[in-house]
């Protein structure tokens, strides 16, 4: 396949490239805002991206778009930024697909965000759409123009809703949070009481999914949940990671509510695992990865 990663240089871009390169039938290209004079890369300006001289140039079967805002956070301090990296940049790289290459399968990032607080789990995909963020609406109005450019023009798109990902590579959200907060003291505080939930699910099994879907999804603008399917409280997401990196740490929760975060969640991941997927990273054994990783990095 040729494959086309848009964010190429950020957490869930970089795992893109490096899966679909381990495989020799796969001619990958990245794109990003950053410098690199490597082959197969294309550099683009963040707000005013020309995609039309990258789809020009070679064909595609596959693109994919990690870019864009990820932090929800960003979004409700810089909501109109957010709108043009998460919702304007779907639109201007669609309308240059449909230009130059309507057949080629467009895979949009969007995120379990558009959700809000559910009243009911685990969450499926027809569930209410009550983001609680900018970010949230954003994603949501991106899967919209993704409908758009299936409905009208017949171009193959499907967006993923992701939940709470996580792994080798991630410099941010509540797992680099600890690891920063346990270097300097053994007591921990972090935001909330503790007894919010996320679905978890590892940046390995998520590749594996969108490998899958490339090969089964039916490319008609249908969106898709990404998870596990298991609820896991923060309180115990933390003290499984305090207990693999430093036992002697203590976790404690201030009750603070940030703004934009739901209070639980859970994935109903029917729709995907009746095409054949089954995540098979625990958080402890992708935690004690990511810590690995973690020290690696620091002895770099």
């Amino acid at each position: 396949m040729q494959i086309l990663i848009i964010g190429s240089k950020g957490f869930i871009g970089s795992h893109l490239v490096s899966h679909f390169n381990s495989d020799n039938q796969n001619n990958v290209f990245g794109c990003d805002i950053i410098e690199d004079n490597g082959p197969k890369y294309f550099r683009v300006d963040k707000f005013e991206s020309s995609y039309e001289t990258i789809l020009k140039s070679h064909p595609f079967d596959v693109c994919i778009y990690a870019g864009g805002n990820g932090s929800v956070p960003y979004s409700i301090e810089n909501p109109e930024t957010d709108f043009q990296l998460n919702t304007i940049g779907i639109n201007r790289i669609l309308t240059s697909i449909q230009k130059f290459q309507p057949k080629c399968k467009f895979i949009h990032f969007s995120s379990a965000a558009v959700y809000g607080n559910p009243v009911f789990l685990p969450i499926n995909e027809e569930s209410k759409i009550e983001p609680l963020s900018p970010y949230g609406w954003h994603k949501y109005m991106s899967e919209i123009i993704c409908k758009k450019f299936t409905s009208l023009y017949n171009l193959p798109t499907i967006s993923l809703r992701v939940f709470s990902v996580y792994g080798e590579g991630l410099m941010k959200q509540l797992f680099w949070d600890l690891h920063r907060k346990i270097k300097t003291s053994k007591e921990v505080t972090l935001f909330g009481t503790g007894s919010e939930s996320r679905d978890f699910i590892h940046i390995s099994d998520l590749v594996n999914a969108i490998e899958l879907l490339i090969k089964k999804a039916k490319f008609q603008s249908e969106v898709y949940n990404i998870g596990t399917g298991k609820e896991i409280t923060i309180k115990e997401a933390a003290n499984t990671f305090a207990k693999i990196y430093d036992s002697e740490v203590k976790i404690k929760f201030g009750g603070e509510i940030k703004e934009g975060d739901p209070i639980n969640w859970r994935a109903d991941i029917s729709k995907i695992k009746e095409m054949g997927f089954h995540p098979s990273t625990e958080l402890s054994k992708g935690l004690q990865q990511y810590i690995q990783w973690i020290r690696e990095k620091e002895l770099r």
